[in-house]
């Protein structure tokens, strides 16, 4: 598992996508108090605009990422519950930073929700600095960053 290519997501995967984001997401609902925002994402959209990247045969891992002009912003990272504990996260998280650099960005930005603690408990292992703590609409957020260059 731990060579398993990480590879743009094809219309094809669309639904995969959506089932991965919803098994990895749908237990925080209850702690959250809301939905999610990557379960209400258009996933079709995302592998369309090219910023779905995924592995596994079948997938059990994602991450949904945008490139801006300074930074590349990762989105969401999912992985199926059947598959934590695996190592796929980190390497959707090695990926992401290899990306960013193949961009020639410096950096890479995400954000968590400040109920989902298992995040800010693996972000900062993987080299991410906590920026700040904001509300966004209904979501509290843990902004973090990760510079590359």
């Amino acid at each position: 598992m731990a060579d398993e290519e990480i590879r743009p997501a094809r219309a094809a995967d669309v639904a995969v996508v959506a089932e991965v984001v919803d098994a990895a997401f749908r237990p925080y609902i209850e702690r959250i108090g809301l939905v999610p925002q990557p379960m209400e994402e258009d996933h079709a959209a995302n592998v369309a605009a090219g910023r779905v990247f995924v592995t596994g045969d079948p997938v059990t891992g994602l991450v949904v990422v945008e490139a801006f002009d300074d930074h590349l912003f990762l989105d969401t990272v999912a992985v199926h519950p059947a598959a934590q504990g695996g190592g796929v996260g980190g390497r959707l998280l090695r990926f992401v930073d290899a990306h960013a650099r193949s961009l020639g960005l410096p950096e890479v930005r995400l954000y968590t929700n400040a109920l989902m603690w298992e995040n800010q408990q693996i972000y900062p292992k993987y080299g991410y600095e906590l920026l700040e703590r904001r509300t966004d609409g209904p979501y509290d957020r843990v902004h973090y960053r990760k510079r590359l260059l």
